[in-house]
């Protein structure tokens, strides 16, 4: 529950840039890349484009802080350059490194603050970005327009005011995506290769493919093949929280279950929803299925894990690992990548995974207090929503990243689509962190094209690999996400996750004390005995009962409720 962070040479160059950086703390560039924290979809809302070619500005330097890690960019990026000579703004970034708790903490202590922030709502209660309202309404019509349908919902709850442009889930037409970029059970695409691409649902068949193939494959490229992972660091807290929920067929309202009815929200964690989970976990981690390195690890260790190819599976979202699964296919590894799964407890349950994106609240950017022109910076950014730089954030630069076809629609040669996948080539012609961050037009534009060759679906299935084409086709499928069930209209209030509990306040350090809970006793019911993991849990529950939920679930049933009341298009 709380604020998600919703979701990328070769991986050991990237892990090696990753390792320095935290040696010498947070990385500054001109430049950046990473990868998106959400679904990706394809609505779309789309501004004029009459300002997207201004002429040359004067020299304006705006610093930038990215909530995500990322390999440091050349100094001549492409991307960049091109931003440079037409609007004369010089994007001076700096990208996380270690903890972002602690990172954020410093800067609020200090009150030092770059032009242009992450969205985090501790920022928010420090005070420590402005409101956005009236700039967009007087300087950003191209935003304006964008944020048109959600503008209630950029609101905050508390005082009405706009201090984030949300980086995902403004769309428009019917929703369809290509991948799924949030949560799953994802699995190795050998294994499935290997027993002739079975239908799996459940638990109970998930497991035993990873344990009859760890058997038969005890270890890939020299090293200990590792059955099932998980993470639990800082506040990538989902993999090992979440998953009971999607198991009981409910769609991802973080630490709670909503019932679509009556809009009302209950804990999960520690019951009866959440026990069968766990209790398989542990019976997997018997049969030596389990990573033990699993509860300890940090983000780095877990991604260098993943890019090793000796993971079979995990529950995670996408785009949380999607960087060390980007690294098997540098690595030539196609196979030891990833497909998602939306298991269920029963067979006959309709699975819940795939959503319609929902506005990515308490994400993208703000402007902070310490920005001296707030309001270049906002016609900066209404400059960047509009379709030729969106464009050149996605495609990149006709002619040089892709071509247009005889039927208008924008296509990539197989030279075009084997740079995408080179991290050291993106690093000099690609701005992925900044666009992560950006706000984007989602969908299809005016002349037909989808927002990204991602959602492109003949350049999408063009770019796939042998594998990948051979395992959808076995499956009867075109797309990953027919692995899932058709998403149906999202209640108004979802999700309950990105709802702020607000610093300080007894629904927040509840929601602390839940999350300190799970941390330490699910690691050790998962690997205890078989014999004592009704006693851990058990504890566990009593322990959950001392933390003040009342005031948790009030704060959560509150909002949902006042998103249910003003969360109008009208």
């Amino acid at each position: 529950m709380g604020v998600q962070a919703r979701k990328t040479a070769k991986w050991m160059f990237m892990l090696m840039v990753i390792i320095s950086l935290v040696a010498t703390g947070c990385a500054k560039g001109t430049n950046s890349e990473g990868s998106p924290p959400a679904s990706k979809d394809t609505g779309s809302s789309q501004p004029s484009t009459s300002e997207a070619s201004a002429s040359p500005a004067e020299p304006f330097d705006i610093s930038v802080f990215l909530s995500v890690p990322s390999p440091i960019p050349t100094e001549n990026n492409r991307i960049y350059k091109i931003i440079k000579e037409k609007l004369g703004v010089t994007l001076k970034e700096e990208y996380l490194v270690g903890e972002l708790e602690q990172k954020l903490g410093v800067m609020i202590a200090g009150g030092d603050y770059p032009d242009v922030i992450s969205a985090n709502v501790k920022l928010t209660n420090a005070k420590a970005v402005i409101p956005l309202e009236d700039l967009i309404q007087e300087h950003a019509p191209n935003l304006k327009k964008h944020y048109e349908k959600v503008w209630n919902q950029l609101k905050d709850p508390d005082d009405g005011h706009i201090y984030w442009l949300p980086n995902y889930g403004v769309y428009q037409g019917d929703f369809q995506s290509t991948q799924h970029y949030g949560p799953a059970f994802f699995i190795q695409k050998a294994v499935l290769q290997e027993y002739g691409y079975p239908k799996i649902k459940t638990l109970d068949e998930y497991f035993k493919l990873i344990e009859d193939y760890k058997t038969k494959y005890p270890e890939i490229d020299g090293q200990p093949t590792i059955g099932f992972t998980s993470l639990a660091f800082d506040w990538r807290d989902w993999g090992l929280r979440n998953a009971p929920q999607h198991l009981a067929g409910h769609p991802n309202d973080g630490g709670v279950l909503v019932d679509p009815v009556t809009n009302v929200a209950t804990l999960y964690e520690g019951t009866d929803v959440a026990k069968p989970y766990y209790k398989k976990l542990n019976d997997m981690n018997v049969k030596g299925l389990i990573d033990r390195e699993s509860f300890a690890q940090n983000f780095d260790q877990y991604l260098a894990k993943i890019s090793s190819g000796r993971v079979l599976g995990m529950f995670d979202q996408r785009w949380n690992f999607q960087q060390g699964e980007e690294s098997l296919i540098s690595q030539n590894k196609p196979e030891r990548a990833y497909v998602g799964i939306p298991l269920v407890y029963d067979a006959s349950t309709k699975d819940y995974y795939v959503d319609r994106p929902p506005i990515n609240l308490l994400n993208g950017f703000g402007i902070t207090v310490n920005a001296e022109d707030p309001v270049k910076i906002i016609k900066f950014f209404d400059t960047m929503i509009t379709e030729e730089w969106q464009k050149l954030l996605s495609w990149g630069e006709e002619g040089i990243d892709y071509h247009v076809g005889d039927n208008g629609l924008f296509y990539r040669t197989p030279e075009q689509r084997k740079q995408q996948e080179d991290v050291t080539w993106k690093q000099a012609n690609k701005a992925e962190a900044l666009y992560g961050q950006l706000f984007k037009l989602e969908g299809k534009y005016p002349d037909g094209n989808a927002e990204g060759a991602g959602n492109q679906p003949d350049e999408f299935f063009a770019n796939l690999k042998p594998i990948d084409q051979e395992l959808l086709n076995a499956y009867g499928y075109k797309l990953w996400t027919d692995f899932f069930s058709v998403p149906s209209e999202s209640r108004i209030s979802y999700p309950a996750w990105n709802i702020d509990l607000i610093e300080g306040s007894p629904a927040k350090i509840a929601n602390q004390k839940l999350k300190d809970l799970a941390f330490k006793y699910l690691p050790k019911a998962i690997l205890s005995s078989p014999d004592d993991f009704e006693k851990v849990w058990s504890e566990y529950g009593a322990q959950i009962g001392k933390v003040d939920t009342k005031s948790y679930l009030d704060r959560v049933n509150s909002q949902l409720q006042w998103r249910q009341d003003n969360w109008s298009s009208k």
